[in-house]
């Protein structure tokens, strides 16, 4: 198992999640067996939305005895009314319901305390300015929770958080499907077949290509959940790009955006837990999602990098996925912050340092140009 840095929390999580969701389905026998092989392989991640008390104490069960071992994304605003799961932003009901959550799991603290699905920027807004945010604080001050995050699936609302100052990370949908649409405040349309039936969509729309960059800069790390787009992407017949991809695929696309860090994973049996595994051994050739994508009949990503690697080995040396990403990042400021120069500068090789041979650019699927970009890069950032 590989693990990477969340931003700047200080965390070092596995870059393969374990998402709770689905854990819901099963009994406490199950869902201990299924947590615990995900502890004996290497996760050390784990949220906890739900607000089912059954669930709550399974994974408490599950964990009990290795609660250091694993860190825990819980969420504040998620309730269990009158039997079923209702998202709150009253004070006293989210305040019993975190309670419920430290006491079915077996803790005193959580290691992420994330305020929970928040969609629309009014609501962020007021959950910011507001008591929501100060009580996450003062759970923070206490210890109760370490770091305070944010759930949500919203680019516009996500990159309020990230440029905040207050939120330290964010569990956010990436997909390459869902990478393809503009903010919107109702899930449920990034779902719908007619969603994706326009001609001319394409490529990362440019506010989630942004926020992925803003978190980056700034060490908001990210958490990933519909990773998968509940499963879409692995059929054809439903698919938006008219072609199947795998989970290994699909993580591989999340697991190559800027900032991200892990990806939550819904498992409801050992066999989901070895495919997501899988992407630990997978080779080049099994990861590959650009090149599926670039021959998809539909909404390919012409044009448009997306750090996916086909482009090396650079003669000259060169990391041309960095280059482009730091060229990416650089290119929202209007005046380049000093510290991406110098992360530019202290390349080993950088694209000052182009030969023009334009094999990147035979070998990139998505026909970018990169010889152009490195150009472009050298006079920004050089």
């Amino acid at each position: 198992m590989r693990y990477r840095a969340l931003g700047n929390t200080g965390l070092s999580v596995s870059e393969i999640g374990l998402g709770g969701e689905w854990l819901e389905r099963h009994n406490t026998e199950e869902v201990c067996k299924i947590v615990r092989y995900c502890d004996e392989k290497g996760i050390n991640i784990l949220d906890c939305w739900m607000s089912e008390p059954n669930v709550r104490s399974n994974i408490g069960k599950a964990i009990a005895g290795r609660r250091k071992r694993w860190i825990i994304q819980g969420h504040l605003g998620s309730t269990w009314q009158n039997g079923q799961y209702v998202k709150t932003r009253d004070m006293e009901k989210a305040k019993a319901a975190f309670s419920d959550l430290l006491e079915r799991m077996g803790t005193d603290y959580i290691d992420l305390g994330m305020i929970h699905f928040v969609d629309e920027e009014k609501e962020f807004h007021a959950i910011m300015d507001g008591e929501f945010y100060a009580y996450a604080e003062s759970l923070k001050e206490k210890g109760t929770i370490r770091h305070i995050g944010m759930s949500t699936h919203n680019p516009a609302v996500a990159k309020l958080a990230a440029l905040s100052g207050k939120i330290e990370m964010i569990l956010f949908s990436v997909n390459p499907a869902f990478d393809m649409l503009p903010a919107k405040e109702n899930l449920d349309e990034y779902f719908e077949a007619t969603t994706y039936s326009n001609e001319g969509i394409g490529g990362i729309a440019p506010e989630r290509a942004e926020l992925y960059h803003i978190c980056e800069e700034r060490g908001v790390g990210i958490t990933v959940m519909k990773g998968y787009a509940g499963g879409r992407l692995f059929d054809a017949r439903t698919s938006p790009f008219g072609v199947a991809l795998t989970p290994v695929q699909c993580l591989h696309y999340a697991l190559t955006r800027p900032a991200v860090a892990s990806v939550m994973v819904g498992y409801d049996s050992i066999d989901h837990v070895d495919a997501a595994l899988a992407y630990e051994t997978a080779t080049e050739e099994e990861k590959d999602y650009a090149t599926v994508l670039a021959g998809a009949p539909a909404h390919a990503y012409s044009g448009q990098c997306t750090y996916c690697g086909h482009c090396a080995p650079c003669p000259a040396g060169i990391d041309i996925a960095m280059v482009n990403k730091l060229y990416d990042l650089a290119s929202m400021h209007k005046d380049v912050p000093a510290s991406l120069k110098e992360h530019y500068r202290n390349l080993s090789a950088n694209g000052g340092d182009c030969a023009s041979c334009g094999g990147c650019e035979r070998r990139c699927p998505f026909g970018v140009h990169v010889i152009e970009k490195m150009a472009n890069a050298e006079k920004l950032l050089g």
